[in-house]
């Protein structure tokens, strides 16, 4: 009966625990998070201002670009200011269906941004290869139907696992050692039988993250093959500076997490906190340093940035090359 009694009973509130082992360095550890979010909700938000409001950008390129900013404003949005309540606040407690909302969030919102990357390399590739039907092959009709198609894949196929938590039942410790929510970790928790939740969980990264990163190097290795067979080298590297931005966004959203997944599968010995940290950093890096590399990187991005922000300087954008003007301001810097 005693038995009974204890795999019938469940947790429907949780505690996070923030940095184990860390907690006297919460309010240390608060500064950098809080540094990344408002530099990736300010460069975000500033991104996708600059797109919709200069016409010039108004290309497939810049909409799939603004589509990965507000990713990542979602997805910081949704993992930081509950990690800052723990740090400031001491506020642990989460109940299971925030726990649940908070992963269903960070889950779809990452593999929305893998299959936003995956996008873009494809939208590199038919700029690069077929430069004269780009705007027939990706109308604006076009566009807004893939950014649809990659969101509603992301729901879907992350939706499932809602119900595979909820039909568990977590009768042991409701401690969390983390800053936030996530599928397997939950699930752990529970007292019936995970392999499901496991199994979906590996099925989920191979039919998204896993199929995205060979997608894109299929990409690229075709788009490398084409820029190859080009005579000129100004226009080899014109190609190759127009993907730079993107591989540099591709190496910042994968690498830390190709690194961090073996850690984490065998770096038993590793302290708890290192872990902790190491997926935070994957977490909160890229949605801050995006923006700032495609700001910097991409001339369009650069000179509106410059002709909103440099309102003195707007009579120069009507009689000299924006060349010209962005060496004016940067002598002047």
């Amino acid at each position: 009966m005693a038995s009974l009694n204890h795999t019938s009973f469940s947790h429907t509130v949780f505690i996070l625990v923030g940095i184990p082992g860390l907690e006297d360095q919460h309010m240390w550890i608060s500064i950098p998070f809080l540094i990344s979010y408002i530099t990736a909700i300010m460069g975000n938000s500033l991104l996708i201002y600059l797109i919709v409001t200069e016409r010039t950008l108004h290309e497939p390129m810049y909409f799939f670009l603004s589509m990965l900013a507000s990713a990542d404003i979602v997805f910081s949005t949704t993992a930081v200011p509950k990690s800052l309540s723990i740090f400031w606040f001491n506020d642990r407690e989460i109940s299971l269906g925030e726990c649940i909302t908070q992963l269903f969030f960070i889950h779809s919102t990452y593999v929305t941004e893998s299959g936003l990357l995956l996008v873009m390399a494809f939208d590199h590739y038919i700029a690069i290869c077929y430069p004269l039907r780009y705007n027939m092959i990706l109308t604006n009709f076009v566009t807004g139907n893939i950014g649809l198609a990659v969101l509603l894949r992301s729901i879907g196929i992350i939706f499932p696992i809602i119900f595979l938590l909820t039909r568990l039942t977590f009768c042991r410790n409701n401690i969390l050692p983390h800053t936030c929510c996530e599928h397997i970790g939950l699930a752990k928790y529970a007292c019936g039988d995970i392999r499901a939740n496991i199994w979906y969980g590996l099925f989920v990264l191979l039919s998204t993250v896993v199929l995205d990163i060979i997608l894109i190097a299929i990409s690229y290795g075709l788009l490398l093959q084409a820029v190859f067979h080009i005579p000129s080298k100004n226009a080899h590297h014109k190609a190759l500076n127009t993907c730079g931005s993107h591989v540099c966004v591709i190496a910042l959203f994968y690498v830390p997490g190709i690194f961090t997944i073996p850690i984490q599968r065998f770096g038993h010995n590793i302290p708890s906190h290192v872990h902790i940290l190491l997926a935070n950093v994957c977490a909160l890096v890229p949605p801050m340093l995006n923006p700032i590399i495609y700001g910097v990187r991409t001339k369009q991005i650069r000179d509106r940035f410059l002709y909103v922000f440099f309102p003195r300087e707007k009579w120069l954008w009507r009689m000299c090359p924006r060349r010209i003007i962005f060496q004016m301001l940067s002598r002047q810097d």
